[in-house]
């Protein structure tokens, strides 16, 4: 009986271990494989060209009055938080709003939370297929004038793997220490 108990503590060792995500752990998605854009620069840009690092994904749009700042204010303290993991971090805002977020207006917007954060613009026309992509809801709201709209979205993030898998939902509001934790375990293998 003693030989029996002294086993048992050998053989859960050898079970493979969930990790303890705080985000929503998506792995095995079929969705957000992958985009295919242009960068703030006029590059075009896929995932395979961020291989290697964690890859965080947030929609929004440069007007956006409380959310897309705040969560990008976010993501910059992330990195921060990561110290020299930062490197290994590749943040990717996509514009839900081409029509008025021209590649100028992203490079100085994406540039005012961190210069190496990279702004992804859709055209019109395509901008409907990434957020199917993406499972991302958008939709212009008119405002007093033509120009003057909103935009309703998604304001979660996707962080993908340094393989570029889809591995967690992070959803609006969570703290820089978690999505941080979160990625520090993703960057531990697992």
């Amino acid at each position: 009986m003693i030989r029996a108990c002294a086993a048992a503590p050998v053989l859960l060792a050898c079970s493979p271990e969930t990790p303890a995500f705080k985000s929503t752990d998506v792995t095995g998605a079929s969705f957000a494989k992958d985009l295919r854009l242009k960068d703030h620069h006029g590059n075009l840009r896929t995932m395979k060209d961020f291989k290697g690092k964690i890859v965080v994904v947030f929609f929004g749009y440069t007007q956006c009055p409380d959310v897309c700042p705040t969560s990008m204010s976010t993501m910059a303290e992330v990195k921060r938080l990561l110290g020299t993991q930062g490197d290994l971090l590749q943040v990717l805002f996509i514009t839900v709003d081409p029509e008025r977020d021209t590649q100028p207006l992203l490079k100085a917007y994406i540039a005012s939370f961190d210069p190496g954060f990279v702004a992804l613009r859709p055209e019109l026309d395509e901008l409907k297929g990434v957020a199917d992509n993406f499972k991302i809801y958008f939709k212009k709201v008119p405002g007093s004038t033509p120009t003057s709209y909103t935009m309703d979205h998604s304001a979660g993030k996707y962080i993908f793997d340094t393989e570029g898998r889809a591995r967690l939902f992070s959803p609006y509001g969570t703290d820089a220490a978690t999505i941080a934790a979160d990625i520090k375990t993703l960057l531990s293998g697992t």
